[in-house]
């Protein structure tokens, strides 16, 4: 999906005398724009949100990657990513910034250091066929809200001032593990997020599983465990996520629809477990043509059973992606979670989309 930008010769008379290197580097990007009509579907007063029709780009960026041969099988790597929104000038401040990170590659694997996705987010993303559209698994309750969000206090699915290893490939085995750095004050005291995680491919198979946590003490982490198959024209997949309080903390699509994640944040204590969640998904290929669908649910969490309060839901949808080249897509879908809370009313949503990369 990548097209070659730039390759640049360093001559030694550039470099103080050092031998000629090569870098190259690569523009890359994504651009999704789909017409979404939502409703919210709160239903406890008048001044609820109503039924819209709106334009939505969903996590549309731009940025270069590249790497230089520094020899004796050492490379230095890098990734500049932004994010931007075609269909709303100057939305949040308009460009915001995606992966951005610094590191080396050898035989020995891969260290990055920056601000860079999770494990626990990437495995995540390698199940979900229509991501980072507006009807994503992670935006409509499929998968956890660990896979969402951006920082270096909590789990969250990208993390700054951070580290990441990941290891070489081992007969399809490979691990990963990253850790945040924080600085400590003397009216704070510096939590360190870290996560590790660890997967396995071969004969239409992927397997994988991690942990992740806040490191804030007491309720503070999550592990996920899931996998896909396929064959010919078909895959099917899901994944498990147990909540020791990661995912508890950050909220979900009901408890933003309530107003009750930043309630649901406090970082010096542990704050309740139990929202697990899971979800299984299949699709089918015919020609240019997907098909996919898929259902999922998140349990209520142990601090919204104290607060007499449900947080749970069951969620679903269906889409279809017509592929009208190998970086351009069309696709169409519905999705609806349904929320445990008896006040609730269904969340819905309908899109018709276009998806370009490159």
């Amino acid at each position: 999906m990548n097209k070659k930008l730039l390759p640049v010769m360093i001559g030694a008379a550039l470099v103080g005398g050092m031998s000629n290197a090569v870098a190259d580097v690569t523009a890359m990007g994504h651009i999704d724009t789909a017409i979404l009509y939502q409703d919210p579907g709160v239903g406890f007063n008048a001044n609820d949100t109503k039924s819209t029709t709106n334009m939505v780009c969903t996590t549309c960026s731009f940025g270069f990657q590249g790497s230089e041969d520094l020899g004796n099988g050492l490379k230095a790597i890098f990734k500049i990513d932004f994010q931007y929104d075609t269909t709303e000038r100057n939305k949040d401040g308009a460009i915001t910034d995606r992966d951005q990170w610094l590191g080396l590659g050898s035989n020995f694997g891969k260290l990055r250091f920056g601000t860079i996705s999770t494990e626990y987010k990437s495995h995540g993303a390698m199940l979900d066929p229509i991501y980072r559209t507006v009807v994503q698994g992670r935006d409509i309750g499929l998968q956890s809200s660990l896979h969402t969000g951006a920082g270096d206090t909590t789990a969250q699915g990208r993390a700054t001032n951070t580290f990441r290893y990941d290891s070489p490939v081992f007969s399809g085995f490979q691990v990963m593990g990253h850790y945040t750095l924080q600085t400590e004050t003397a009216a704070n005291s510096a939590d360190s997020p870290w996560g590790i995680g660890g997967q396995w491919q071969g004969g239409g198979f992927l397997v994988f599983a991690d942990y992740i946590t806040s490191d804030t003490g007491g309720d503070d982490g999550a592990w996920d465990i899931g996998g896909r198959w396929g064959y010919q024209n078909f895959a099917l997949f899901g994944m498990y996520e147990m909540d020791n309080g990661a995912i508890s903390q950050n909220g979900n699509v009901v408890s933003d629809q309530l107003g009750l994640s930043s309630l649901q944040n406090p970082l010096d204590v542990g704050d309740g477990d139990g929202a697990d969640t899971w979800f299984v998904g299949g699709t089918a290929s015919f020609g240019n043509n997907l098909i996919y669908a898929a259902y999922g649910q998140q349990d209520d969490s142990s601090w919204a059973k104290d607060q007499g309060i449900k947080t749970g839901y069951d969620t679903w949808n269906i889409v279809g992606v017509h592929s009208l080249s190998k970086r351009t897509k069309v696709y169409a879908g519905y999705a609806q979670n349904g929320p445990n809370e008896g006040g609730l009313e269904d969340i819905d949503w309908w899109t018709l989309g276009m998806k370009h990369t490159f």
